[in-house]
């Protein structure tokens, strides 16, 4: 068993870390991979040579190069059933919350509520495939990857086209309570999502992957209350349509990166 530690320069998000993880299940001998984010490093644990995982890394166009390669024992690796049940976990808050946003966005009249509730659809998606990664295939990750990626798409469009109308028509300013108390709902339940994970402690990359959508959640959560007291202040709709935008922007990129990953 040997340790080959690769320095990767555009490795800067956990877009790339699942990127490159699809991308060495396919190189045989490969045991394990351990992600440093902030610092842009990979250890890879494999048998056999190492210069067929650095082609394998510099065909994915991230730059790369191998730091040092180093005899080394078993790595010490997590219990994935743990995982799975965490995993599990979080992604059943996320969709319960998905549908409580989503009615209560549009019984309300709030386009940033709908945006969230997506924005918590695609989280849910991510734990999906981080479930995916755990034990599963290349091909089928991809797949599910590549369907929830045109969905989410199709869903982030529609949700823009919604806000423009809306703009537009300048419709009345949406229920300011309902907005504010559901925003609430939301925060708490993202950051008990948040505690999960933490408490975890775990170094895999899907899995920090999530802490890092989960934490963005919270920050758009507080956005959207933000919106919700502007809404109340100056009696306009135009603060919940430009946080509903903003929002959508974010689902459409979170798409776009999910299809990436699905190539």
């Amino acid at each position: 068993m040997q340790k080959t530690i690769f320095h990767i320069p555009k490795m800067d998000c956990p877009a790339e870390e699942n990127l490159i993880r699809v991308k060495l299940q396919e190189v045989a001998g490969i045991r394990y991979l351990d992600f440093d984010l902030p610092n842009r490093t990979l250890n890879v644990f494999h048998e056999g040579p190492a210069d067929t995982v650095e082609s394998a890394l510099l065909s994915l166009g991230l730059g790369g190069r191998c730091v040092a390669t180093q005899p080394a024992g078993q790595p010490d690796v997590e219990d994935t059933t743990l995982q799975k049940r965490l995993l599990l976990t979080v992604l059943a808050i996320n969709f319960a919350l998905f549908i409580v946003e989503v009615v209560g966005g549009w019984l309300a009249g709030s386009m940033g509520l709908v945006a969230d509730s997506l924005d918590m659809l695609s989280d849910a998606f991510v734990y999906g495939i981080s479930l995916l990664a755990i034990g599963s295939t290349t091909t089928r990750k991809k797949q599910v990857a590549r369907l929830a990626g045109f969905f989410q798409l199709a869903l982030a469009v529609l949700g823009f086209s919604e806000v423009l109308r809306r703009f537009f028509t300048m419709e009345t300013p949406p229920d300011v309570s309902a907005m504010i108390l559901i925003s609430i709902l939301a925060l708490a339940g993202n950051a008990a999502c948040l505690y999960l994970l933490q408490q975890s402690r775990s170094r895999e990359a899907h899995m920090r992957a999530s802490m890092i959508f989960t934490s963005n959640d919270v920050v758009v959560n507080l956005g959207v209350i933000v919106a919700g007291l502007l809404v109340y202040s100056l009696n306009s709709c135009i603060p919940d349509l430009v946080i509903g935008g903003l929002v959508f922007v974010i689902v459409l990129y979170g798409a776009i990166r999910i299809l990436k990953l699905s190539r």
